[in-house]
């Protein structure tokens, strides 16, 4: 399949940890003209042949800006997506499905030909945990329960109509597994654990287990592997949906190996209302439903995203999470906004 050149491609959320990888990629890529970074706060970070631009997806007056910074764009990698506050699911939405819902209006008004869209392994219903693993046609309704899930299944169905009105635009979906580097380590422990679990604390010395739960199993990847994907995917002719996972997949056992820790198994409804009761109280910022979503996600196949967009990834899941937990406790972060790190001492 042969690759388009000369390209001007915009990147909205470009400044977390997907955006950073993937300005990275296209940046270092001769066959890409011109990257146009779209974030709320413009970052302080140089990349050739890239320009920053700030745009808030969930103002209701974003839509003549976005139209405006799209003009003359060849393709538009759409990654803008807010994780928090859990405890707000309608500033979520603001974000994740009308301003998705902005951005694609805008897509089409400004003649972009190639729409590009950060979907994810959330999205899916839940599915199989054993065998080779469910491919793209496994249903995407996500697990209604988690916000997160719930947004990424909509913004699919989204995208199911928009293509039917629009056959002109090809469109991508991307759905990665979980995604991990060493600069994104403090902005994830603040999403998940909150800002006020100090990094060194998860040193494998201080963590008495790993809780072994039924359905534990999931799938992890470099987030600089997901990057190479959506360059691809802007490369490339191709559409539809891709899966993207490294190996392998990740269990009590693997995660018990990296910690050092003793794997014990522990009832899920404990696990579950322990995380409850956090965050009811606001002790942790991730939601128990996310965690619930997390037990029924189905393991995916790659074998699409390896033949179509000549994509497979260059570290391992393990690899992937060793990097993170080194960002962790060494406070790493990139500057940007939604990474900025603290350096432990």
């Amino acid at each position: 399949m042969s690759a388009k050149t000369g390209l001007r491609v915009v990147v909205t959320g470009a400044t977390g940890n997907v955006g950073t990888s993937v300005v990275g990629a296209l940046a270092a890529d001769s066959r890409i003209a011109s990257v146009l970074g779209l974030a709320r706060r413009v970052p302080d970070l140089d990349f050739s042949r890239t320009e920053w631009a700030s745009v808030d997806l969930a103002r209701e007056d974003a839509g003549e800006t976005l139209v405006r910074q799209l003009d003359g764009a060849d393709a538009v990698i759409h990654l803008a997506w807010r994780f928090q506050p859990t405890h707000s699911p309608v500033t979520t939405w603001q974000t994740n499905v009308l301003g998705s819902l902005r951005l694609f209006d805008a897509v089409a008004e400004a003649g972009v030909p190639v729409l590009v869209h950060a979907s994810s392994v959330g999205a899916y219903s839940p599915g199989p945990k054993t065998g080779t693993g469910v491919d793209e046609s496994w249903p995407a309704h996500g697990w209604p329960d988690a916000a997160y899930c719930r947004e990424k299944a909509y913004v699919e169905r989204v995208l199911d109509a928009y293509e039917l009105r629009h056959p002109e635009t090809r469109v991508v979906r991307i759905r990665p597994a979980f995604m991990f580097k060493e600069t994104s380590a403090s902005e994830q422990r603040r999403i998940f654990a909150g800002r006020f679990l100090p990094g060194p604390l998860l040193n494998p010395a201080l963590l008495p287990f790993v809780p072994d739960l039924e359905g534990l199993r999931f799938q992890v990847m470099h987030t600089d592997d997901t990057a190479r994907a959506y360059l691809m995917a802007v490369l490339l002719d191709a559409r539809g949906a891709f899966n993207l996972a490294a190996e392998p997949v990740i269990d009590a056992g693997i995660l018990g190996e990296l910690l050092g820790a003793k794997v014990v198994r522990v009832p899920q409804r404990a696990v579950h209302a322990a995380l409850s009761a956090a965050w009811n109280l606001r002790a942790v910022p991730a939601s128990p439903h996310l965690f619930d979503a997390l037990l029924r996600m189905p393991v995916m196949s790659t074998a699409r995203a390896r033949e179509e967009l000549e994509w497979q990834p260059r570290h391992t899941a393990t690899e992937a999470i060793e990097e993170f937990l080194r960002g962790v406790r060494k406070g790493s972060g990139e500057r940007t906004a939604p990474l900025a790190g603290h350096r432990a001492h």
